[in-house]
């Protein structure tokens, strides 16, 4: 149920935000991640897009049933935490043999991939949250006109740096993995350093500005 936690095991719990998603909404998470963070009897708290789940220490029915009341009292009073983020900008090679679907997927919408680039350097993003890789950032802000549905047989292997788009979002791959996401450029950026003092480039609360540093045929 939207804006509720439910109960989803002995000792868990999950609250979805009704759509749609908003950056607002993400804020609300954040705030409540740090309310509940060092209270009792819960051990973990992790936020997701929109969305937050809360594992708990063994209780039994009553005091599970007793958390989820409080916890449900508690969104009706909390206030959106501020995230004073920076603003990062990242050039992206639009297209060419690393921008794999970006001409096929501009073809399907009617545009050219010039068009498609720039559609999609356009906004200012928000970094909801950072998960799937380490340094992988969850966008909001991608063009309605540039959604597109994931591929039907993900890929066994994306190269790092890969820009793409799964459905409403967004986002960069830190690494070479699996990934099922439509690519359209690459960056040369790193995402993530485990030898920084702070390995992720982007966190939470952070803007991204994407800037065409080209936009290339394939080879």
């Amino acid at each position: 149920m939207y804006n509720e936690f439910i109960i989803t095991s002995e000792t868990s719990l999950l609250l979805y935000l009704a759509p749609p998603i908003s950056m607002q909404n993400q804020r609300l998470c954040y705030a409540l991640n740090e309310e509940l963070k060092n209270k009792a009897h819960i051990k973990e708290v992790v936020v997701g897009m929109n969305s937050v789940y809360v594992l708990t220490s063994d209780l039994n029915y009553k005091e599970l049933l007793d958390l989820q009341s409080e916890l449900n009292e508690l969104i009706k009073h909390i206030k959106p935490l501020e995230l004073n983020g920076k603003l990062v900008e990242i050039a992206v090679d639009y297209g060419g043999d690393l921008g794999l679907d970006l001409k096929v997927i501009a073809k399907a919408k009617g545009m050219s991939m010039s068009e498609f680039a720039k559609l999609h350097a356009e906004p200012i993003y928000d970094v909801y949250f950072i998960g799937f890789q380490p340094g992988f950032a969850y966008l909001g802000g991608l063009d309605i006109r540039l959604h597109t549905p994931r591929l039907n047989t993900p890929r066994l292997k994306i190269p790092a740096g890969s820009v793409g788009i799964g459905g409403a979002q967004t986002g960069i791959y830190p690494y070479q993995s699996p990934g099922g996401w439509n690519i359209i450029g690459n960056t040369k950026t790193k995402l993530f350093d485990i030898n920084s003092d702070e390995p992720s480039l982007l966190k939470a609360g952070d803007k991204l500005k994407f800037v065409i540093n080209s936009i290339k045929e394939r080879l």
